[in-house]
């Protein structure tokens, strides 16, 4: 019986995720900034789940959780770092305190999180460590540009870490979903003041998210038992994409790359010292 340490457990994936592995008769501590939004699941699942507190950017209570998961559960099998949230604004919009605190809770907590439970999982040479990123990565939507950002480098991040971890028995992967139905769009923190060069494109966007919440395709229970599946299969894939969107955003980011890349094939090989030099 594996123990999960999931993060954003309240809404959405987190909590889709977090109920399909308690139904599965396995052990989750439940995560969230405010604990009573999860006090109901714990209290479903007395005896295998353990809900904290817990803001991924704050170093003490990451440490209290890890040591609360441990001294309860005896260890952590698997860490899923889910927590995050957007943000809407053009690139020239955005406040340095908003985009310090949005990679503050969607690159540096989930990496000094992944820093907290590696030692453990290090010397039992076993562990499994999923990330919860974004098909926006592939996308780049408008609008979203920090927002992609952290999750792109969270990405790269965690790619080196698999590649880190493999001789170690701990499995890493990536899971960029589509749209689904969570609570995303209605958490989107807004720039403070918008310019208004930018209504007809992030401004566009802004009003879309008033009228897409809700009616995203992407149902995050079967995105829940997709991550599962792909984590106990023998050889679970690096990159999980889901949702026939983010499939789609995949397959263009890649054709489009290439074919740009390729049309400077010639450039690009013409950059070494001349051959004998």
């Amino acid at each position: 019986m594996a123990t999960w340490f999931i993060t954003g457990c309240s809404t959405g994936l987190g909590r889709a995720l977090a109920s399909t592995v308690l139904d599965g008769g396995e052990t989750v501590v439940l995560t969230a900034r405010d604990p009573t939004a999860i006090g109901d699941l714990a209290a479903s699942y007395p005896d295998t789940s353990l809900a904290l507190a817990l803001d991924v950017t704050d170093d003490a209570q990451r440490r209290k959780a890890v040591d609360s998961a441990v001294e309860r559960f005896g260890g952590i099998d698997v860490l899923v770092n889910n927590a995050g949230h957007g943000y809407r604004a053009a690139v020239e919009e955005a406040s340095d305190d908003q985009v310090q605190e949005l990679f503050a809770t969607n690159f540096l907590g989930p990496v000094a999180l992944i820093r907290e439970v590696l030692p453990s999982m290090r010397e039992r040479r076993t562990g499994m460590i999923v990330t919860i990123s974004s098909g926006g990565v592939r996308s780049c939507p408008i609008g979203a540009g920090h927002y992609v950002a952290t999750k792109a480098a969270l990405e790269a991040l965690t790619t080196s870490l698999g590649k880190e971890l493999k001789p170690l028995g701990i499995s890493v992967m990536t899971v960029e979903p589509g749209a689904f139905r969570t609570n995303y769009k209605r958490s989107l923190a807004q720039v403070r003041q918008a310019i208004d060069a930018y209504s007809g494109t992030v401004g566009v966007r802004r009003e879309e998210d008033l009228t897409e919440y809700d009616s995203q395709p992407g149902d995050p229970a079967r995105a829940a038992e997709a991550i599962i599946t792909a984590m106990r299969s023998p050889t679970p894939p690096r990159l999980l994409v889901l949702g026939p969107d983010a499939l789609d955003w995949f397959h263009r980011s890649v054709e489009e790359l290439s074919a740009d890349v390729d049309a400077w094939r010639h450039t690009s090989l013409g950059t070494s010292f001349p051959e004998g030099s």
